[in-house]
């Protein structure tokens, strides 16, 4: 399974190289310098490959399932950017390396995520990521709800308010479900949608990644507890010194990570459905569950 991952956060990345290119002069290369700064050399590129691997279930072609999952890997990019910014999370590190407002400057940071947010919604109309109008909308609508209030940006106000000291279990999951949640599931809807999916293989793979996003913040919050910030490439701690409410903090590690194995088992059930052909899926659930970065 590791080897896929590899494989396609390689294309991607390919795809990412070709769709940021640089100005030949001028003051714009240097922005894009910044952009393709915050967009290539780094992640694990998850929403993409689940994006990949949900689309190949029904034979898409790899060409229109790249420029989606580059579209969506730009929109998840962009959210780190600005998440990092000191108005926001206020972090200094960012996949091993100078988050962007420090390896540039606050005000180019602000400009690299607007960029990348809105070069997401342009590779997705482009008629090069696929021929049916229809369909293009369909993806850019998925796209804008999942980014949005009702999805990743209403996940981050939660996190931001003060009410999140306060939140429950009930609360928590619901805050995650938007902010990390909202994207994953979307990378496996997107898929469905290029592949002309029945409705009940489309909430197959939506319940698919709902129960493998909150599983993944999970093991975030346990790595934010236990792990080192070398390896996971940016600070830990963070959401403890700054008081907020955490898996961890309201079911402590072991019962935190006895969660994130039922919430995968309860992904890879969800795809039944599809037999043998969603076996890189199921392992995608298992490496979610045991990652260490």
């Amino acid at each position: 399974m590791l080897e896929c991952l590899r494989h396609d956060a390689a294309l991607v990345e390919a795809e990412l190289d070709r769709l940021l290119p640089l100005p030949e002069r001028g003051p714009r290369r240097r922005l894009q310098e910044a952009v393709r700064y915050a967009a290539l050399g780094g992640g694990k590129r998850l929403r993409p490959f689940l994006l990949l691997q949900s689309a190949r279930l029904f034979e898409v072609p790899d060409a229109r399932a790249l420029r989606t999952a580059a579209a969506l890997e730009m929109l998840h990019c962009y959210s780190l950017v600005h998440d990092d910014l000191p108005a926001m999370d206020d972090s200094d590190l960012r996949r091993g390396r100078p988050t962007v407002h420090r390896a540039y400057d606050e005000s180019t940071a602000v400009l690299v995520g607007d960029n990348l947010l809105t070069e997401a919604f342009a590779v997705l109309a482009d008629p090069a990521t696929h021929p049916d109008p229809a369909l293009r909308c369909r993806l850019v609508a998925g796209l804008a709800r999942a980014g949005g209030l009702g999805g990743m940006i209403g996940g981050q106000a939660i996190d931001l308010a003060a009410e999140r000291a306060e939140l429950e279990l009930p609360g928590i999951e619901e805050l995650q479900a938007f902010k990390t949640g909202a994207l994953i599931v979307e990378a496996c809807r997107a898929g469905a949608i290029l592949g002309a999916a029945e409705e009940a293989d489309t909430k197959a793979l939506e319940r698919y990644a709902q129960a493998l996003g909150l599983a993944f913040q999970i093991v975030d919050d346990l790595l934010d507890a236990e792990g080192d910030a070398t390896a996971l490439g940016k600070p830990v701690g963070q959401d403890a010194a700054a008081g907020k409410a955490t898996f961890v903090g309201h079911l402590g590690v072991e019962g935190a990570r006895r969660r994130a194995e039922e919430l995968v088992d309860r992904a890879k059930e969800a795809l039944t459905p599809f037999g043998p052909p969603a076996e890189t899926l199921r392992q995608t659930a298992d490496f979610v569950l045991t990652r260490r970065a």
